[in-house]
């Protein structure tokens, strides 16, 4: 049977149920040039030394440039990657057992499906697990349809909540293991994925979430969605294990599949199902954010590979700026893990787009670390490198040079909040939801409005949602009716709240330390506090993030004030961010307890208050006056001055 509707670029290509995949002996991940490359092959798979390349095994690469006869660790998640059949085994066996966990293999494979086991970390006398599952949305984009299904979906199986993320998805909480495949085949029946959504491979794509009829951003969200297609896996082990091998199937635009197909500069295993990915992906996670020049709404620089539309004086998109190497995780007291900042490697035509992007994917398949996690993060890579050695590399999986990045205009912070023409006669209405956190009466009326007026919507890589294409005459009941929910315009939402974000760290969340979700808004209503005690004014505001551990899902290391949490009720404490997202913070003061933050912040802001310089941001007041002396500040405070 078969099916066909419009679903998100990324879940097009599918093998149906009864075609097999066999892995033969492995050995033919062997060049198709006949160089040897020693015991590990593309993506680091094991390859027993044979004498030639077996015909039983559909996988060959093309070893551009060949790497080194040298035997390497692998993680112990590379070799449940290898062993799985593409990310099949033992995950399918699992989910037909009583239990309701799946155990430590099944727990890494299905992340590639786009779910976390989880359980209830404040439940005492036993673990009661569940499942988180994340959507696939590139830039944001969610069909009405969709949106209604993840709505149902959350009451009848989840938590009673959805959850918008940074990375512009959802998330659905609580869903039980026996309920799993009735989740992900009714988000699959009805235009939506979860395909890729975690995993090690490339997760959601970011582009702007405002539905302007404008020809640079229609043109970054069309970007979006063929990155998103051309980097999905192809060997059918998501519609396999949740559809029974049924084939949904889109059309993808001609110049997606022909930039996949090519191999012209050795990117490819040749014959495999998965011709990028390989049996091994990626080593790890990979981020990719699309947008226009001034729209920094995607926190762009955060990315493995930040891409910014280049238009010509006409307004018509002539090519790219390419960034690489941004990434958030870090572990504490390990100086060696960092948050970066993504870095420009030059410019491409427009018609090269999908062959730079795979080229640096490639690169980091080959060449990023498959030992040990903690480094296997693409800005690893290219801080050993350097950006030239990287640059070098991807050139050659590339074909061309990078020309030199274009000049572009300062980068500002875009909320989308509020009411917004879009430029064809119809508006968009932009609406902070705090921490992404959507149930309740705020639930409730968001279905009603959704579905009385057959709206699509978008989430923000801020947490919030955008309600798209409405009516002139429909503004004055909706504005009115969501109101009443608490969903309020901008000018009457506190201004540290729009610009605030928070993981969701306990009870559900294994790697939390300390609250996240659950404690910022009191931590907000005390910087608050703290603001009118020192005479600031209510429309001054500071960028705060709050995360439960130095992962950084909710971006801390970007805040002006960033609060990662490093024990029991503790945070370590990050300054020097900016309103733009542009500048990456620094760790200024460990072991803070949440009980003590007026000791550190009220200093800071009364000092920043008498002695900013014009229009001086926080951070960018905490920078210039250096650690040292803000740590001297803090130490001498005796109270504000009359």
């Amino acid at each position: 049977m078969s099916s066909t509707f419009r679903a998100p670029a990324g879940a097009a290509t599918v093998f149906s149920s009864d075609q097999k995949i066999r892995l033969g002996r492995l050995d033919a991940l062997r060049s198709s040039h006949s160089v040897f490359l020693g015991r590990y092959g593309r993506g680091g798979v094991s390859v027993p030394p044979s004498a030639s390349s077996s015909s039983s095994s559909p996988i060959q690469a093309v070893s551009t440039p060949a790497k080194p006869e040298t035997t390497t660790k692998r993680s112990k998640v590379e070799i449940i990657k290898e062993k799985s059949n593409f990310i099949r085994y033992p995950l399918n066996e699992e989910l037909l057992t009583e239990a309701p966990n799946v155990n430590e293999s099944a727990v890494q494979l299905i992340k590639f499906h786009g779910s976390y086991q989880q359980y209830n970390r404040e439940e005492r006398g036993g673990r009661s697990y569940s499942f988180m599952l994340r959507t696939k949305n590139p830039s944001g984009k969610v069909p009405n349809q969709l949106y209604l299904t993840m709505d149902d979906l959350a009451d009848e199986f989840g938590i009673g909540t959805l959850r918008l993320t940074t990375r512009q998805t959802f998330q659905l909480h609580g869903v039980l293991k026996q309920n799993l495949k009735t989740v992900m085949s009714s988000i699959i029946r009805n235009m939506g994925s979860t395909l890729g959504a975690c995993g090690d491979l490339n997760r959601n794509v970011l582009a702007p979430a405002a539905p302007y009829v404008k020809k640079d951003y229609l043109f970054a969200q069309e970007t979006a969605d063929n990155i998103a297609a051309l980097l999905s896996p192809q060997s059918g082990f998501y519609y396999d294990m949740w559809v029974d091998g049924e084939q949904f199937m889109t059309a993808e635009p001609p110049e997606v599949v022909k930039a996949r197909n090519d191999n012209s500069h050795g990117t490819n295993f040749v014959d495999s199902p998965e011709p990028i990915y390989g049996t091994q992906f990626l080593p790890r996670k990979f981020k990719v954010a699309v947008t226009v020049p001034t729209d920094n709404s995607v926190d762009l620089l955060t990315n493995d590979i930040g891409v910014v539309v280049v238009s010509d004086e006409n307004g018509e998109p002539q090519g790219f700026n390419i960034y690489v190497g941004g990434g958030m995780g870090r572990t504490h007291r390990m100086e060696s893990t960092f948050a970066r900042l993504a870095e420009p490697i030059g410019y491409v035509p427009k018609e090269d787009i999908l062959y730079a992007v795979k080229a640096i994917v490639v690169t980091q398949r080959e060449h990023g670390r498959r030992d040990d996690r903690k480094y296997s993060r693409m800005k690893y890579l290219i801080s050993s490198w350097g950006i030239e050695k990287f640059r070098d590399v991807v050139e050659q999986y590339y074909g061309k040079k990078f020309e030199p990045s274009r000049e572009l205009p300062e980068w500002e912070f875009k909320s989308y909040l509020g009411w917004h023409e879009q430029g064809d006669g119809a508006w968009f209405c932009g609406l902070h939801v705090d921490s992404g956190r959507v149930g309740g009466i705020m639930k409730k009326t968001l279905r009603e409005v959704i579905e009385k007026y057959k709206i699509d919507v978008r989430i923000t890589p801020n947490q919030n949602i955008v309600l798209c294409d409405i009516k002139t005459e429909w503004k004055r009941p909706i504005t009115t009716v969501l109101a009443q929910a608490g969903l309020l315009q901008p000018e009457f939402v506190d201004p540290l709240n729009q610009t605030a974000m928070a993981c969701p760290a306990f009870p559900l969340c294994p790697l939390a330390i300390t609250e996240a979700e659950r404690g910022i808004p009191s931590i907000l209503k005390r910087v608050r506090a703290m603001f009118e005690k020192v005479g600031l004014d209510y429309d001054e505001s500071v960028v705060i993030r709050v995360t439960g551990c130095p992962n950084g899902c909710a971006r801390p290391y970007m805040a002006e004030l960033g609060l990662v949490g490093d024990g029991p009720n503790s945070y370590q404490v990050w300054l020097g961010g900016t309103p733009n997202l542009t500048q990456i913070a620094r760790s200024f003061m460990d072991k803070v307890k949440v009980h003590d933050l007026e000791k550190v912040f009220e200093p800071l802001f009364y000092h920043w208050k008498l002695e900013r310089q014009n229009k001086e941001s926080f951070g960018e007041y905490t920078t210039r006056m250096g650690f040292e002396k803000l740590k001297e500040l803090i130490d001498s405070y005796k109270g504000v001055s009359q």
